[in-house]
């Protein structure tokens, strides 16, 4: 049974909306003020909140930016119940965050229309999504059901990349994010210089092209197919209105980012840090297990492309695998690499 918290400082006015939601099935926390909403808020997270704006202690206004910048509070349905019919302040409610605003005195079937609806588009969105092209269009199929998203218009159609072909190149305007399904892709940096820096690779499963959306520049680095790929693009526009239109459907999708963001500050780290046998093992490990961890999983990369992700010369990385193959770590040939002993070369010390 659906919680709703009823934020209204008139006590009339609050128990007779209370009593009308419970008649109609839900559950109602109430509160008279928002500062009395918000610690009843975080002690029970409620399914959707109705609230007045003109409050003493804390106004609604002031409740809803707390909840949008509460990680526990964001991205429960909120509407604001007022006597003010003025534009100025539906805007302002609207601007803010509000899914809906009702204007005092309203009739049971508006309050109960905009409670029910609100919740049903909300509850169509699902916990997690897999970072999958099955789960990347279960989120956007779910966040299109929000009714928010009217003009979401991703192509879900896989695009083919010949291998060595250019994605996109350092400089160019960020138009879109980028999902790989099949295939791999590096992205690279180029120096003063004329060197290249590999500074990704991205599998299936991953996304990739997402920082230069969020920082509303151009892209700081180029991608380019390592593999003959597959990659699904969903446009800028739709990608920003997702993550501003649904916080909490926006929140999910972060978390999916979340862990590539860290795993690249770990590879700067290595890079500056551990030796060059280190991080050639991580590699490895990490090209193996890609390749699908099996005793005869081939990796296949360039010896130039390897040599840049670990931040070496094609010469030095030469000499560590030739070490491995010695110490009976990896198979080793001019074409083939295969690794045998992936535990030892994930816990050796070197």
């Amino acid at each position: 049974m659906p919680l709703i918290l009823l934020i209204e400082d008139h006590q009339i006015i609050r128990e007779n909306t209370a009593q009308l939601l419970e008649l109609a099935g839900y559950t109602v926390q109430m509160a008279e003020n928002g500062e009395l909403g918000v610690q009843l808020a975080l002690v029970t997270r409620p399914d959707l909140v109705i609230c007045d704006i003109m409050m003493p202690v804390l106004d609604g206004y002031g409740v809803l930016q707390i909840f949008n910048q509460n990680p526990h509070l964001t991205g429960i349905p909120f509407i604001f119940l007022t006597a003010k019919t003025e534009r100025t302040d539906q805007r302002l409610g609207m601007a803010l965050g509000a899914d809906d605003y009702l204007t005092k005195p309203f009739v049971k079937a508006e309050l109960l229309s905009a409670v029910s609806g609100r919740l049903s588009r909300f509850q169509q969105l699902k916990p997690d999504y897999e970072a999958t092209p099955s789960g990347l269009h279960h989120f956007l199929d779910d966040a299109q059901k929000t009714g928010t998203l009217a003009s979401l218009s991703l192509d879900r159609k896989a695009h083919l990349i010949r291998k060595k072909q250019d994605i996109y190149l350092e400089g160019d305007e960020a138009t879109r994010l980028y999902f790989v399904k099949a295939g791999r892709v590096k992205t690279v940096k180029t120096t003063d210089g004329g060197k290249e820096l590999v500074v990704g690779l991205h599998g299936p499963g991953e996304f990739f092209g997402y920082l230069p959306l969020l920082q509303h520049a151009p892209h700081g680095d180029s991608a380019i197919a390592v593999d003959e790929s597959e990659l699904l693009y969903i446009p800028k526009a739709d990608f920003t209105e997702l993550l501003l239109r649904n916080p909490e459907v926006g929140q999910q999708f972060v978390r999916l980012l979340a862990g590539q963001v860290s795993g690249q500050a770990e590879l700067l780290l290595a890079m500056a840090y551990s030796s060059i046998r280190r991080r050639v093992a991580d590699l490895l490990v990490q090209l193996h297990e890609q390749a699908g961890g099996h005793a005869d999983a081939s990796i296949q990369l360039t010896r130039d492309d390897m040599a840049a992700l670990v931040g070496t010369a094609p010469e030095s990385l030469s000499r560590t695998l030739n070490e491995f193959k010695q110490d009976g770590l990896i198979f080793l040939t001019t074409h083939t690499i295969r690794v045998l002993e992936s535990e030892k070369l994930r816990r050796g010390h070197w």
